[in-house]
């Protein structure tokens, strides 16, 4: 994502589609009635750059002089904001809210208190209607400095019904800030750190759960309340990697826009992350059934105008899409039809790269590596990891740290046996600094180091002694983590058994009692 200053405007312009371009040409000239206004001019130029480049920029500006550029970029950027804001207040709730309430305040400074009053309860009403409680402080705010200049009969009773309408909204607030901090803050803990590695790590995501979970919240009625206290839970329970009780919350995140569905439309950022949490939760569970049947549903909505006709819907319901069906064709070893996906991914990063943050594109970049992994094309696979392992940002430990294993295992299957001491106590020191060894990845270690003595005929019952030590930790919660990044059973599988990685998976996927009500996922391009 563009960090430059100078890459704002060129960033705003690039995010424009055809008909907002053409919206704001109309918008511009109308105003102006120039139609060589300089400002389209920086409009057209930018518009029709691959990338931001000023010098060139200049060039094509012959009659603007680099201290004017700065003005009138500056000029743009409110102009195509401003454009934006007359086109899209029909479809924005908060846009109209706002409306209402500049509407209202230009009356009340004009001395028209009574038309204000009407505005300002019909911005009331909307604003309850649709849940925007965040709204009501500021026109409650408006409307007790109306009164208070605008004595009536009924001064007295209106200024107590203000009062407690003015606390029970504050009441609310509270509520819904105090949640909406404690998910966001438990988002961010993983974000930081991943999973809980340890009983000390969990203990100490547990007491700050408990410290800043409020009292009374789990009995609250409200969108909000109950939306943000799924969420928090849902990261609650992920972070522990207590994976039924994560899946528990975040159905009932996804089932509370089911149960408010116009909230699908007010809140479509919230609906999606939602759905893309839960069929997280199905590829931790290996709810196979479930998460065809949530990925078609979720599919469905993405196509509706509402996604399409939004870019930032656009562009996390790809993400978040792309991702499940990776997840979906690496449970199941169906890895050509998941290879088959990859271009068409690919061309999406590409085409999306403004809108995308390094984390998302991380976790793809891992999921489409372990596909290639799965699929015996280890070169690939490290090609993948190495755009991981290269990245400076202090993101996704965790993930930081699977890659180089995976990184390690590829190189350890295509025979580059020459790089596997170094390559193995280089990936111990980095998991060991950033704190995330757990018994399995200790075992995987003290396996590589011994396996150099080994010649190939003994091997396989090596791996058999391996693979029991690992079976035993299936049931240990903190080790589950290990599993969901990489799938260390079903390799060690292969080597005992003298399969492919790809061919224990898919057994284990036909072997599923729900594997034949799966309903197939299918590959768009």
């Amino acid at each position: 994502m563009p960090s430059k200053p100078g890459d704002i405007l060129f960033q705003l312009i690039k995010s424009l589609e055809k008909s907002e371009k053409r919206h704001f040409k109309l918008y511009i000239t109308r105003s102006s009635g120039n139609e060589d206004l300089k400002v389209i001019k920086l409009f057209d130029a930018l518009d029709k750059m691959p990338q931001y480049d000023e010098k060139a920029l200049l060039k094509k500006l012959k009659d603007v002089t680099k201290p004017q550029l700065s003005n009138l970029k500056s000029h743009l950027y409110r102009e195509i904001l401003a454009g934006l804001r007359l086109l899209k207040s029909s479809e924005s709730l908060d846009l109209q809210l706002n409306e209402l309430f500049d509407t209202a305040h230009i009356l009340y400074k004009k001395g028209l208190f009574y038309q204000s009053l009407r505005v300002i309860d019909k911005a009331k009403e909307t604003a309850k209607l649709n849940q925007k409680f965040f709204f009501l402080p500021q026109l409650l705010s408006l409307e007790k400095r109306i009164e208070a200049l605008n004595v009536t009969n009924s001064f007295v009773s209106r200024m107590d019904e203000l009062a407690e309408e003015s606390n029970e909204a504050n009441t609310k607030l509270n509520m819904i800030t105090r949640l909406s901090n404690l998910s966001l803050q438990m988002y961010g803990f993983f974000i930081a750190n991943g999973h809980a590695r340890n009983e000390a790590e969990e203990d100490k995501v547990k007491k700050f759960f408990r410290q800043n979970l409020p009292s009374g919240s789990a009995q609250q009625g409200g969108f909000y309340e109950r939306l943000y206290y799924y969420q928090s839970y849902t990261w609650y329970a992920f972070i522990r990697q207590d994976f039924l009780l994560y899946y528990r919350y975040v159905q009932k995140w996804v089932d509370l826009f089911y149960e408010k569905p116009t909230m699908q439309r007010a809140e479509t950022g919230h609906f999606i992350r939602g759905y893309h949490n839960l069929l997280n939760a199905h590829f931790d569970l290996r709810n196979y059934e479930k998460f065809t049947i949530d990925l078609h549903q979720f599919e469905d909505f993405s196509h509706t105008k509402r996604v399409q006709s939004n870019e930032n819907f656009r562009v996390q319901s790809f993400v978040y899409i792309a991702s499940a069906k990776i997840n979906y064709f690496t449970i199941t070893g169906q890895t050509a039809a998941g290879l088959r996906e990859v271009p068409y991914i690919e061309d999406k990063l590409s085409e999306y790269a403004l809108f995308l943050d390094r984390h998302r594109v991380m976790v793809i970049n891992y999921k489409i590596a372990m596909l290639y992994f799965l699929s015996g094309d280890y070169s690939t696979s490290i090609d993948y990891l190495q755009k991981i392992i290269n990245d400076s940002s202090d993101l996704r430990t965790d993930l930081q740290c699977y890659a180089r294993l995976v990184h390690l295992l590829a190189h350890y299957e295509l025979g580059n046996l020459e790089l596997m001491d170094s390559l193995t106590r280089s990936v111990f020191r980095y998991m060991s600094k950033m704190k995330n060894l757990t018994v399995i990845e200790q075992e995987i270690f003290r396996f590589f180091r011994g396996s150099f003595h080994y010649s190939r005929n003994e091997l396989k019952p090596e791996f058999a002694k391996f693979l029991h030590k690992v079976k035993h930790l299936e049931g240990n919660r903190f080790e589950t983590r290990s599993f969901a990044y990489l799938d260390i059973i079903s390799w060690l599988e292969s080597k005992v058994e003298g399969k492919s990685m790809r061919t224990i998976i898919e057994e284990k996927f036909r072997q599923s009692k729900h594997s034949k009500n799966v309903v197939p996922v299918e590959v768009d391009h």
